[in-house]
């Protein structure tokens, strides 16, 4: 009789086993480009199929709308299972204990198919609470048309400032002596992709060591002396009021500047302009005096898990598909580089045949060590948003413009940032 009981029990534990393994878990899944709606849902599509058990409901919002409406589900723990994350946010969101830990599920995952470096934006106290689906960088685009009629090389991997601007001064032509510059050695409009890595190529730093207060150190001072002087004492590149009317990232694909540091997305903005009226090429930022070794200036966009979810194993299936080798090259712009390493590295993302013809260069950045700025109330403390024209951003436009003195604008600027970050940190 015993032994009938047990074998009954036995049998009954094997079926509720059977039936919890084939029972069907919905998971939401939300996302802020609206553009790449079918694409993603094609994704979605694929993954359903390889994982019969799990269904997946897509919902796409323009980023305007996104974060408010996330903030505000986050406040009554409705999140949605699986959503993209910022890098800016993932401080915040995880320290207020919206983000579920990814460490475990990372861990069984091999390290040399993605970008292990890019982790570093989405950790906090040791644990990772994003994970990568795509991620960005910022280079030295140059006009390779303008280098050669300067009869200059072009930039090497070990450029330094000297070269730099000794380049610059070259590229700065008054073509028909009219008194007005026609062609600009560089372009410098200010903002965080156009400054810190400059800062990190001297060694420098804007934050404290653990990020709770702006303190720029005497590496970082240099550079921004360095970086305003190219338009007030060198005269190499044009005010930022004095471009009004251009859009800063058309500047340099409009033919008007021979050298712009940004974002390695622009990549698609700048052939869509160029087209074919000039050859241009992308070289890593210039080694500043204090420079010891490479850092890059990198970010990813990611995707976490809400800590509030029922189901985190399958939202981890859905995490793992979506930053894995099912994603089509076809869902990144131009310049914004796959986590999953093979697809990054194929011919197909490269795209040789088209310009700037070295987007490997983008995929060497991303395996220096990588360093950012972000904190809570980022966007308030550089001027972003409903702080437009203040913080960081806006101590750099007075001193490109000639309206203040830098070691004044930044000093009042650290007023006004601590103030920001003393909100967050005490």
């Amino acid at each position: 009789m015993k032994k009938f009981l047990l074998i009954s029990t036995l049998m009954l534990l094997l079926i509720v086993s059977v039936v919890s393994i084939g029972k069907s878990v919905t998971i939401r899944y939300w996302m802020w480009d609206p553009s790449i709606k079918a694409k993603e849902q094609a994704l979605i599509s694929a993954f359903e199929k390889s994982h019969p058990n799990i269904k997946v409901e897509l919902t796409t919002m323009e980023p305007k709308n996104y974060w408010p409406k996330l903030s505000a589900m986050s406040a009554a723990k409705s999140l949605p299972d699986v959503f993209n994350m910022s890098s800016g946010y993932v401080e915040g969101w995880s320290s207020a204990g919206l983000l579920y830990r990814l460490n475990d599920f990372i861990a069984q995952l091999d390290s040399s198919k993605y970008f292990p470096k890019l982790l570093a934006v989405t950790t906090y106290n040791g644990n990772t609470y994003a994970f990568p689906f795509a991620w960005v960088t910022t280079v030295l685009y140059y006009n390779k048309d303008m280098f050669d009629e300067a009869g200059l090389a072009y930039p090497t991997d070990d450029w330094t400032w000297f070269d730099f601007l000794n380049a610059a001064i070259r590229l700065t032509k008054d073509k028909n002596g009219d008194g007005k510059i026609d062609q600009w050695g560089y372009w410098f409009y200010g903002r965080y992709a156009h400054v810190e890595p400059w800062i990190y190529q001297n060694g420098g730093r804007l934050l404290n060591e653990d990020k709770t207060r702006f303190d720029p150190d005497a590496n970082a001072m240099e550079t921004l002396k360095f970086l305003t002087d190219l338009v007030l004492k060198y005269k190499v590149a044009p005010s930022k009021k004095s471009m009004t009317g251009v859009r800063q990232q058309d500047v340099f694909p409009l033919g008007m500047a021979a050298m712009w540091t940004d974002g390695s997305w622009n990549t698609e903005n700048a052939r869509n302009i160029v087209k074919g009226k000039f050859r241009w090429g992308i070289a890593r930022v210039p080694r500043g005096p204090h420079w010891t070794h490479d850092i890059t200036y990198a970010w990813p966009d990611s995707i976490s898990i809400s800590a509030f979810t029922k189901h985190p194993e399958e939202a981890w299936e859905l995490v793992k598909f979506l930053t894995g080798p099912a994603v089509p090259v076809n869902l990144f712009m131009a310049g914004k580089v796959p986590s999953y390493k093979p697809t990054a590295y194929s011919e197909e993302w490269l795209q040789k045949d088209k310009q700037p013809g070295n987007m490997d260069l983008i995929l060497k950045l991303g395996n220096n060590p990588v360093r950012t700025s972000f904190t809570k109330g980022w966007s308030e403390w550089r001027g972003y948003g409903g702080a437009e024209g203040m913080g960081l951003n806006g101590a750099i436009d007075k001193v490109v413009n000639g309206e203040e003195d830098l070691y004044k604008a930044i000093f009042d600027s650290t007023i006004y940032v601590n103030k920001v970050l003393k909100r967050y940190y005490k």
